[in-house]
């Protein structure tokens, strides 16, 4: 509904009608919908690319601190 909104292809007032919401419930969504987008896209996927790397590392640390421990004992 929102990106029918967004499209402009119908009113407000029609798609209110069509949904059963009060236009101003549509132009709220449509609004926080423009405003944020640009964050879904990019922030997202960024942020779990560093998770990702983070685990990797902290594991590698891990096993590294494991193995020189190891090596001094022996």
């Amino acid at each position: 509904m929102d990106l029918e909104a967004i499209k402009g292809k119908e009113t407000l007032s029609e798609l209110a009608q069509r949904f059963e919401l009060h236009p101003n419930q549509i132009s709220s969504w449509k609004q926080e919908f423009l405003e944020k987008s640009a964050t879904v896209f990019t922030d997202g996927k960024e942020k779990k690319s560093e998770e990702v790397d983070l685990e990797k590392l902290y594991a590698t640390i891990g096993q590294l601190k494991l193995e020189n421990d190891f090596l001094k004992k022996t």
